[in-house]
């Protein structure tokens, strides 16, 4: 990811998590679950969130995996991986957590480590989609899987509509209002450059994914890929 990402990412950290809720409707934390629950991570499992940001599906991962399991949460922000770390002290729950600084196109990691992997709001964001996925696809282990979340352009042009006014209209001018407006003005481009769900499972199939699916949320607005190293 570029500098100038991170440094976006970076300005955002405090007001985070208010935003997702708001960009979401408040259905983020469903569609974590839901993304957890497709990695088919369990207890006893060794896995990996990548852009973990504030540590939603991180903490989410821990819970699965329990206290025999190990969780790496990586984010590339350090004021992201600072508020993550915060929420993690106050939780008594989460100690089988590592938080590590990353470049998700050059994992620190070595080849089949993990056995799930999740990522939340990350794969719109690297420079480079199927680097990023190849980096995936090397540090599970076979047979293991990847479930990735992230906002979509919906094909419906009612809803893509929607989907526009909604960041015209409410989420722009909330993120104004918390001084972060120029930082959530390039969601809009991003969804815009963004593949559509086929085009991510042709892309998984490249880099070697034996079977990958892409499941469409809240009117085509959300997505989960599902890769099966």
């Amino acid at each position: 990811m570029s500098n100038e990402i991170r440094d976006i990412f970076d300005r955002i950290a405090p007001v985070y998590d208010q935003l997702n809720d708001w960009l979401s409707l408040g259905q983020h934390r469903i569609w974590k679950e839901m993304t957890v629950k497709w990695s088919a991570a369990k207890p006893g499992d060794t896995c990996l969130d990548l852009c973990c940001g504030s540590g939603d599906l991180t903490f989410r991962l821990a819970r699965r995996v329990g206290a025999t399991g190990k969780v790496y949460g990586v984010d590339f922000s350090p004021k992201l991986l600072e508020t993550a770390k915060e929420r993690c002290q106050k939780s008594y729950s989460q100690r089988a957590i590592a938080w590590l600084e990353a470049d998700v196109l050059n994992l620190p990691f070595d080849d089949n480590q993990f056995d799930a992997v999740t990522m939340g709001y990350g794969l719109r964001n690297v420079k480079d989609i199927p680097r990023s996925l190849q980096e995936i696809y090397r540090v599970l282990k076979p047979g293991s899987k990847a479930a990735i979340l992230d906002f979509h352009r919906p094909s419906d042009i009612p809803f893509r509509t929607f989907q526009q006014w909604y960041l015209d209209n409410l989420v722009v001018p909330m993120a104004t209002n918390l001084g972060v407006k120029e930082e959530y003005a390039y969601i809009s481009p991003s969804l815009d450059r963004f593949p559509i769900g086929s085009e991510q499972v042709e892309l998984a199939h490249q880099v070697g994914f034996t079977n990958a699916t892409h499941y469409p949320i809240s009117n085509g607005m959300m997505g989960v890929l599902v890769v099966i190293r």
